[in-house]
């Protein structure tokens, strides 16, 4: 393992440190990490709440600011915070207006949320919860407690956070972001393992001239090793499972997402992005907006995730809605 860091029992600590450094304008960071927003949002619009491991940069502090999110409580590289610091920041969180609490399917982080929400029940705080749950690989007709949060998170918290900056109440907020997060589904693939900074252990293993579809974040297993398939090639197959999980047809507006695992360049996405737009010319189906580039990483593993969603006016304005986080900016 080849990595620039100081003792690996202060990984969260001083990537937290840095962070706020370079974005002091934007968020800050409490000694419990957690990353909060600057400057606050008025207490009359709904927050944003969610949890997850570091290790994934720039998810998920990276979309906290105006527009966004308003909390991210940071748990250790690949690892859930504990339930008293989601808590404490549903507590910070508190309004009248509510607050969203968005969880990724992912065991400790839903276990994680369940605690706290139950002891947030008890101090009468105010939220409604999202699981967000669109990795197809398991199946696409898997249920959807067995289906990993993958980076489709993302567009889920600019959707989300653009409804509340917006004035949208708690009930109305979660219907948006529900109608998003029932109409999208992801899928990734990878290459290439990544090691856990803190220990050097290997994700997982692959030989040199395979490739394996449905790989979690983790390096959860997928559908297996396959032999390594051209751009396009690999473009195809992947979108024509994603287009049937959502029932796209011709006529369609997608938003289209090929998310970089963190050693696949950006040469290569572009590559595999117009992959995707060939094949789905040939469907009839519109790509409404596109994205590449890394949101959701995982160290040095070589691979992509690729997520699209069925789009309509209202979930389009809110997704190209200003914005301003660390990781994304959208004027």
């Amino acid at each position: 393992m080849k990595k620039f860091i100081n003792d690996p029992a202060d990984l969260t600590k001083e990537l937290l440190e840095g962070f706020a450094i370079a974005h002091r304008d934007i968020v800050t960071v409490t000694p419990d990490k957690i990353v909060c927003r600057a400057q606050p949002k008025p207490a009359n619009k709904v927050a944003l709440v969610t949890l997850g491991g570091a290790g994934h940069e720039p998810a998920l502090s990276g979309f906290v600011g105006e527009g966004a999110l308003d909390f991210s409580v940071v748990g250790d590289i690949f690892a859930a915070p504990g339930p008293p610091k989601v808590l404490e920041a549903l507590r910070m969180a508190k309004r009248d207006a509510g607050t969203l609490f968005i969880v990724l399917n992912h065991a400790g982080d839903v276990m994680s949320a369940d605690m706290a929400a139950d002891m947030a029940d008890k101090e009468g705080i105010t939220y409604r919860k999202l699981l967000t749950h669109e990795d197809i690989a398991p199946g696409a007709d898997t249920p959807a407690e067995d289906k990993r949060g993958l980076v489709g998170c993302i567009p889920l918290y600019k959707i989300a956070g653009a409804a509340a900056e917006a004035g949208k109440s708690l009930d109305e907020v979660y219907a948006i972001a529900s109608r998003f997060n029932d109409n999208m589904a992801t899928l990734a693939v990878a290459m290439r393992t990544a090691t856990h900074p803190a220990n050097g252990q290997t994700i997982f293993e692959l030989a040199e001239d395979e490739m394996e579809i449905g790989m979690g974040q983790h390096g959860e297993a997928g559908t297996g090793p396959s032999k390594i398939l051209t751009a396009d090639q690999t473009a195809e197959l992947m979108c024509s499972r994603l287009v049937a999980a959502v029932k796209a047809k011709a006529g369609d507006r997608l938003l289209l997402i090929i998310n970089g695992a963190g050693a696949t360049t950006l040469m290569e996405m572009y590559i595999v992005l117009r992959g995707c737009k060939k094949y789905l010319d040939t469907q009839g189906i519109e790509i409404a907006a596109a994205h590449c580039g890394e949101w959701l990483t995982v160290q040095e593993m070589a691979g992509f995730q690729m997520c699209v969603a069925k789009m309509d006016d209202e979930l389009l304005k809110y997704y190209q809605a200003p914005c301003q986080t660390p990781a994304l900016t959208v004027r």
